[in-house]
């Protein structure tokens, strides 16, 4: 990982590319996915810990411009709405990325692998949790620390939040916002815990920041295209490429 711009081939920067590109895709039209399918496409040429270190910059940048589509005003309104779910992700992100060199990369990849896999079906299968509004807060609390958890590990805290928000009965528009706000912040707190931790250095930042220009592309084309699709048939078409990028994920867990 230390010369992975020098040292990765140039079959594999183009597959970094267009995985990157896919997943701005998908970002731009239904508002999550991004991670998911970076760090699934991702590990399948490069090791777990530069996949991962890969996705920071892109996630940031893209979740921050899904936030403010609407204006800053609107953003910091949907974070003051859901603090209490947002602050117990961030603090769970810190804490579970300093475990991310102790970890196995077999181990790593199943504990992606499965939540993906599983949240993908159960989706398809039209399985939707509800939350009653008296067990709100503490729905809050354990499906921010699951998704905190899994987020600081692998990047991904994007299917436990759609499932809460979704849950919950958000609005749309607001949803989407939400999720912006709540990844964005999320991304940069996992930019910093992966400083410390060391997974993010010089020459692995270098590879991230060069995925910025193919996913902010991905979402463009994803974003203008969101209107003229529908919108059902589209999510379902994504979990399922997410539920293939989840198997892969095991396969990999599994055999190595």
């Amino acid at each position: 990982m230390e010369n992975i711009l020098t040292d990765i081939p140039l079959w594999v920067l183009i597959i970094a590319c267009l995985i990157t590109v896919i997943a701005g895709f998908v970002k731009g039209a239904i508002g999550f996915a991004m991670p998911m399918i970076m760090i699934s496409g991702l590990a399948s040429v490069l090791s777990a810990e530069a996949a991962l270190a890969a996705l920071i910059l892109p996630t940031v940048m893209t979740n921050a411009a899904q936030a403010l589509r609407q204006g800053l005003h609107e953003a910091l309104q949907s974070a003051w709405r859901f603090r209490l779910y947002l602050g117990i992700v961030l603090v769970c992100i810190m804490g579970s990325a300093q475990l991310v060199t102790l970890m196995p990369q077999n181990a790593m990849f199943l504990m992606i692998g499965i939540p993906v896999l599983l949240f993908s079906i159960t989706q398809i299968l039209g399985w939707h949790l509800s939350i009653k509004k008296e067990h709100r807060k503490r729905a809050e609390v354990i499906i921010g620390c699951v998704a905190g958890f899994t987020g600081g590990l692998s990047g991904i805290w994007g299917p436990p939040t759609v499932a809460y928000l979704t849950a919950i009965g958000t609005e749309k528009k607001e949803q989407i916002r939400v999720q912006g706000v709540i990844y964005g912040a999320g991304a940069v707190v996992l930019l910093l815990a992966h400083i410390k931790s060391g997974v993010f250095t010089v020459s692995t930042g270098s590879f991230s920041a060069l995925m910025l220009a193919p996913a902010l592309l991905g979402m463009l084309l994803g974003m203008r295209v969101q209107d003229r699709l529908d919108q059902a048939k589209f999510k379902k078409a994504t979990l399922i490429v997410l539920a293939i990028a989840g198997l892969n994920l095991i396969r990999r867990g599994v055999f190595g």
